[in-house]
């Protein structure tokens, strides 16, 4: 998950696109979070959690693969870190010298000696010495995030930097084995493009699209929520981008908000396939994995679960863009017991038809769970409170949401959270993940996009 926000935009913008009744007492009301069992205690400074405030994010639960709490046995996440303190390297020193030993392939260094001071160019494959490093513009589990400009194009990306002794350590390489090779065979317009992935020694880097409107989550943070019309586009526009996940069998397993990224038009754009999975139909998996707040009941139950939770996890997300926060709260566990026991209320400011929508996607029993049958995304798309809605016209982008965040310009990273854009670039130093060359799992890791004329075809 990368962390980002926007500055609070005037009230004209909220005008504009939200619904600010002084009559919603639902999002007025006091709640106590318990969220130490996945971030650890809040420091005593920390004060009460406001939901206007960009704050909130310390309080959310992270994206996570392991146990329920639910079950008989038990598990503790170890404490997660925003900041790095350790002893620190500057990136592009990291650039010079992790090059060096990039030979074009995934095969690392099998003696375990120090990296070679000779870079070895490889016609065609992408490195580290081609791009400049220019700003922090997240943190993930693993590593940074960055912006980053090609050398010989000038465009500008984000490149994901993921160090392999931590993956390691917390036994994730399947994960982002499988995140890059899922990224490779998408190609919809409300998803975000993997550009090229490589590896060196010490890291992997996945090179993707720069989006540089922010997240959903702080639009939706900062503003309150959303009236229904702006939620139906960007809602639509989710279901478009599952639909075509689950089409080349992959279910996504942790939408949330801060997973959807806002593009310079307002078009939203799915991202994070960290803890994605290829399916094959009729088949479950039994992984307890994704954000608390928005896993469904069948994967918090351990029962094994299919695409219809990523339909769940959809109803989460429209019940969280309609009334300003997930229906479930409280610590993970509470949470989980909620999930599987407690009835969603829905809120009576709401229209019949997105309470005729929220009550079919978040049905507890994915058989009955709108999406789940023969048609599968259509007969979600066919909803009545999607009357109206083109969605070739959508997917073709021709259908324009109301809000477009403020953008300066390609390399605009005002949308992106100051506490990382004001950082030096640096990157600490990394731990050599195995010297024994039949140890690695990131064998096949290098990737070059091809042409869009190529995928159509895929």
């Amino acid at each position: 998950m990368v962390s980002s926000h926007l500055p609070v935009p005037n009230k004209t913008h909220k005008q504009q696109y939200l619904s600010l009744s002084p009559s919603v007492s639902l999002l007025k009301d006091d709640v106590e979070l318990d969220f130490s069992d996945v971030f650890g205690p809040l420091p005593e400074e920390a004060g009460d959690v406001a939901f206007d405030e960009p704050a909130v994010i310390h309080t959310r639960s992270h994206s996570l693969v392991g146990p329920s709490s639910i079950g008989s046995h038990s598990f503790k996440l170890s404490k997660l870190t925003l900041l790095e303190t350790e002893d620190s390297v500057d990136l592009v020193e990291c650039i010079e010298r992790e090059s060096s030993s990039f030979s074009g392939t995934d095969d690392t260094d099998s003696d375990g000696s120090p990296e070679k001071d000779v870079v070895v160019k490889v016609p065609g494959v992408v490195g580290l010495d081609d791009f400049e490093v220019m700003k922090v513009v997240g943190k993930g589990a693993f590593g940074k995030v960055y912006q980053v400009r090609k050398k010989e194009t000038s465009e500008i990306f984000a490149m994901k930097v993921m160090r392999k002794d931590k993956i390691m350590e917390k036994n994730h390489a399947e994960y982002m084995k499988a995140e890059r090779d899922i990224l490779t065979k998408i190609d919809h317009p409300f998803i975000v493009q993997l550009k090229y992935s490589f590896q060196t020694k010490y890291r992997l880097y996945l090179v993707l699209d720069f989006i540089n409107g922010g997240h959903l989550f702080f639009q939706l943070y900062h503003q309150g929520l959303f009236r229904e019309e702006l939620a139906r586009v960007y809602t639509a526009e989710i279901i478009s981008a599952v639909s075509h996940l689950h089409e080349k069998g992959i279910m996504h397993r942790d939408l949330k908000p801060e997973n959807i990224l806002m593009d310079v038009d307002g078009h939203v754009m799915l991202t994070d396939f960290g803890l994605a999975k290829e399916f094959e139909e009729n088949t479950r998996s039994n992984s307890m994995c994704g954000t608390t707040e928005y896993m469904a009941p069948e994967i918090v139950r351990g029962k094994g679960h299919d695409k219809a939770a990523d339909w769940w996890s959809v109803g989460i997300l429209l019940y969280e863009m309609l009334t300003g926060k997930p229906p479930f709260m409280g610590s993970r566990g509470k949470i989980e017991q909620k999930i599987v026991k407690d009835k969603i209320k829905l809120p009576q400011f709401l229209s019949s038809e997105a309470h005729s929508l929220l009550k079919g996607l978040l049905q507890k029993e994915p058989e009955r769970r709108l999406g789940s049958g023969p048609s599968g995304a259509g007969e979600i798309k066919e909803h009545k409170w999607f009357k109206g809605m083109n969605w070739k016209k959508l997917e073709a982008r021709e259908v324009k949401p109301s809000f477009k965040p403020e953008i300066s310009g390609r390399q605009c990273i005002a949308n992106f959270d100051k506490c990382w854009t004001e950082m030096s670039v640096l990157d600490s130093p990394a731990n050599s993940p195995s010297s024994d060359p039949k140890a690695n799992p990131f064998t096949n890791f290098t990737y070059v996009r091809p042409p869009p004329s190529f995928l159509q075809h895929m």
